[in-house]
């Protein structure tokens, strides 16, 4: 029997320990964002709000009232960055995409303004509300949208699809975002309150963890989630992969696999890969109607 101790938690959560050329993954993300922003028309650093990190990057379809697609990083809700993940952008708009790569705050923040993850899951609201609003000037559809996102932004891409945008905004329908992909995606946090590597930074308390777990929420009424994970991620990834398709359903997580020879990292670079799984996924998921 395996005893869930601490060193087991950090195995199986420590995705930058699984991988050891995880470092490699990230230059190739760079060198192929600072491609896309060079090769694509884009506005950066646009603002949603007017808190921490709260900006986004725009990279608009080559027809009007195109199909919008909202990506979201991981980095464990507390590394990485926007302006890492502009590699997306490319196979997104040869699909005919309008593209919205969103920043947030950082766990843990300052020590004057701490940063919790329940915290992050508000911003997205923001983010997804200044969508609605303002992606028709950039020639996006404010009612065909997908919100994808890899890791910690599978988890709020999640949490997007399950939110009541009546109490985010009025003007925003109800049951609004009915399209969600999840790459790697984490359901129930009250694991990660065990994992030593991710306390410091994190901070997760049990009432957080059980406010941003959509796994322990109701399912949505409306929308479909595809969750995937990569075949050679841990036993716990998979778990979570498999977690929300048995909490929600298959009605509304008709989707739930595991890609094979993937890991954490690889798996979002197959995202831009055409031929493979995940892009006609994601194909599917931009041409379904809302």
């Amino acid at each position: 029997m395996v005893t869930k101790n601490s060193a087991w938690h950090d195995s199986m959560y420590n995705n930058r320990e699984l991988v050891p050329n995880f470092a490699d993954h990230f230059s190739d993300w760079i060198d192929g964002s600072k491609a896309a922003r060079a090769n694509l028309t884009c506005q950066l650093d646009i603002a949603y709000g007017n808190g921490p990190n709260e900006t986004l990057d725009i990279f608009p379809a080559q027809k009007a009232n195109a199909p919008v697609v909202v990506f979201i990083h991981g980095g464990y809700w507390r590394s990485l960055d926007k302006a890492d993940h502009s590699f997306v952008a490319p196979p997104l708009h040869e699909m005919g995409a309008c593209v919205v790569v969103v920043n947030y705050a950082l766990c843990p923040g300052t020590p004057n303004e701490p940063v919790t993850i329940p915290d992050i899951a508000v911003q997205m609201t923001h983010a997804l509300a200044w969508v609605w609003q303002n992606i028709a000037k950039h020639g996006g559809n404010p009612k065909d949208v997908v919100v994808a996102g890899h890791s910690a932004g599978g988890h709020l891409a999640a949490m997007l699809l399950a939110c009541d945008w009546k109490s985010v905004d009025k003007t925003i329908p109800a049951h609004w975002i009915q399209k969600a992909l999840s790459i790697s995606g984490l359901y129930d946090l009250t694991p990660l309150r065990k994992t030593p590597f991710l306390q410091d930074s994190l901070k997760l308390t049990a009432k957080h963890a059980r406010m941003a777990s959509p796994a322990l929420w109701p399912r949505p009424k409306k929308g479909v989630l595809y969750t995937v994970a990569g075949g050679d991620e841990s036993p716990e990834f998979l778990r979570h992969n498999r977690l929300i398709h048995q909490t929600w359903g298959p009605k509304t997580v008709p989707v739930c696999e595991a890609l094979p020879s993937l890991n954490h990292f690889s798996i979002v670079t197959d995202l831009t890969k055409q031929g493979t799984r995940l892009n006609a996924l994601m194909k599917q998921l931009i041409q379904v109607q809302s």
